[in-house]
């Protein structure tokens, strides 16, 4: 299942790098170069298509999804996760694919801390300060040549605390990258 997603960290690597140096002058919050990639308001998608294969790997830092971090507790704080997690197990209607390309899902997988998936201990460890919601799909598209876009407003209105989702696809047409708000949610395969 993660086969075509595993080239994909390599692949953005140097991306990443040169994104990162360039915003380093108005970048004063995160000295701290792992912290980068968790960012309120920020969430990552990567998108490849491969075939009939479309792979959505989604990963976001908990307060855009859940409006908070630390580990579910209270009643209220549980049901919260539990909700966010029921929004998650739908990405149809998460991520508004062309309904010609006949696109269902065929494989998903959701971690976080905040899942209580993992043992305490180690989420303690890892994730105290900074819990993240990671969450991979697979999908089988009957028509794949239907898919010419891919519309998050659905996520953004979802997830109102998600400002800003930075997207790499990789497709037919090669490798793009763009950064989609809830002004600008459509992106072009």
């Amino acid at each position: 299942m993660h086969r075509l997603l595993l080239a994909l960290p390599f692949a953005l690597l140097p991306l990443a790098a040169q994104a990162h140096e360039h915003d380093h002058d108005h970048d004063h919050d995160h000295e701290h170069g792992s912290l980068a990639a968790h960012e309120h308001g920020v969430a990552r998608l990567n998108a490849a298509l491969d075939g009939k294969t479309l792979e959505l790997e989604l990963e976001s830092p908990a307060m855009n999804l859940v409006g908070f971090e630390h580990a579910a507790r209270s009643v209220a704080d549980k049901a919260k996760v539990a909700g966010v997690r029921a929004s998650l197990e739908q990405p149809l209607a998460l991520f508004d694919l062309p309904a010609q390309a006949g696109c269902r899902v065929s494989a998903q997988e959701l971690e976080s801390p905040l899942f209580g998936d993992h043992d305490h201990d180690k989420a303690d460890d890892h994730a105290h300060e900074h819990s993240d919601i990671h969450a991979h799909y697979q999908l089988e598209c009957a028509t794949p040549s239907a898919l010419e876009s891919l519309d998050l407003a659905p996520l953004f209105k979802q997830f109102p605390a998600t400002q800003k989702i930075q997207v790499q696809l990789i497709g037919p047409n090669g490798q793009q990258g763009a950064e989609l708000t809830p002004s600008s949610t459509r992106l072009s395969f």
